[in-house]
């Protein structure tokens, strides 16, 4: 089978910010939405969730 190759995506395309109301934080990319308890825990969810579509959070 061949390998699938990822598309680069710069990490400055994805929003973070702390939730008003609620513990923790969130990221938004690509219409996705991720939440984490830290930045890089919200982060580390959304390169999971861009890596479904083809691409690659550096």
């Amino acid at each position: 089978m061949a390998k699938k190759v990822l598309r680069k995506l710069s990490a400055g395309k994805v929003t973070t910010f702390k939730l008003r109301n609620r513990r923790g934080y969130a990221a938004i990319c690509m219409n996705n939405l991720t939440e984490g308890n830290t930045e890089n825990i919200a982060l580390a969810r959304m390169a999971k969730a861009v890596k479904r579509m083809g691409y690659l959070l550096s």
